[in-house]
């Protein structure tokens, strides 16, 4: 099957023109929609959330492997392209939602039991994504997600090249760096590749008290806060503490004293925020 005159065709038919603001480039290479598939290990019991469906082609891909698909998609004309598409295949284990995933409420998420999610998201709204499902009650089994290369990189990133993002996705999950999607494989072709993410949400939480979870994310983007600084200057600031007392914390836990933010694993943080706490 030729899907980039498919998706030209699709396109036309139901006067789609592409928009950069909402990541709107379609996947055309079969072969990716296969290994997005495979990576998700889809069983025929299974219940997925899709988040940008786009033209609905891995939608019906999914859907003659699994239980159900629940696809939402922001736009109007492709919601619209959607809902045509299964009333002609006659898949009636296809729901679509022409709604905003960022809206949807927790409450609604917890009656899916348990369910995975399958996504090509925007760049511009990857991290508050990944917060709201992996910080809700009921997560998902699962998170295979594709995404601009330079935001996978960051997720998946070691000392000394972590971020705010990294230890908070790391925070929640394992995750894992599947393959690289050049700019070629979509339409219309981006400026920059992408890169497919499976995201595995721990079993046990690391703190039960949300207060206590929140006030170590505070302490996150206080370290955060000041890229360039050293992380005492920037903890000292934003807490109002010694530098010196600073100093003998991160020796006391073999951590160097002129560290930055970036330099730090989970596990340091974690650390640091049981003596500081």
């Amino acid at each position: 099957m030729n899907f980039l005159q498919q998706t030209l065709d699709l396109c036309k038919m139901y006067d789609i023109k592409p928009e950069k603001s909402k990541g709107q480039n379609f996947l055309i290479n079969e072969d990716i929609y296969n290994s997005i598939i495979s990576t998700a290990d889809l069983k025929k019991d299974d219940v997925v959330l899709e988040v940008g469906p786009g033209l609905g082609i891995m939608t019906l891909k999914m859907a003659e492997k699994i239980k159900k698909v629940l696809a939402v998609e922001l736009d109007d004309k492709l919601a619209e392209l959607l809902k045509t598409s299964i009333i002609s295949q006659n898949r009636k284990n296809i729901k679509i939602f022409n709604n905003d995933v960022l809206k949807i409420k927790g409450s609604n998420i917890s009656k899916l039991g348990k369910y995975k999610i399958v996504a090509n998201l925007p760049y511009n709204i990857t991290s508050i994504f990944l917060r709201k499902f992996l910080s809700m009650e009921n997560k998902p089994e699962t998170l295979v997600l594709l995404l601009q290369k330079e935001v996978v990189d960051r997720i998946v990133s070691t000392p000394p090249d972590m971020s705010l993002l990294s230890i908070s996705v790391q925070f929640y999950a394992d995750v894992y760096k599947i393959s690289e999607v050049g700019k070629e494989n979509f339409y219309p072709a981006p400026k920059i590749d992408s890169a497919i993410i499976k995201i595995v949400p721990k079993k046990e939480k690391i703190f039960n008290d949300y207060q206590v979870e929140k006030k170590f994310f505070r302490l996150l983007k206080i370290g955060f806060s000041a890229k360039r600084k050293m992380l005492k200057n920037n903890l000292s600031l934003g807490l109002k503490l010694e530098q010196k007392y600073l100093e003998d914390v991160f020796l006391s836990l073999n951590i160097n004293p002129k560290c930055r933010a970036e330099d730090l694993s989970l596990t340091n943080w974690l650390e640091i925020f049981e003596k500081l706490k």
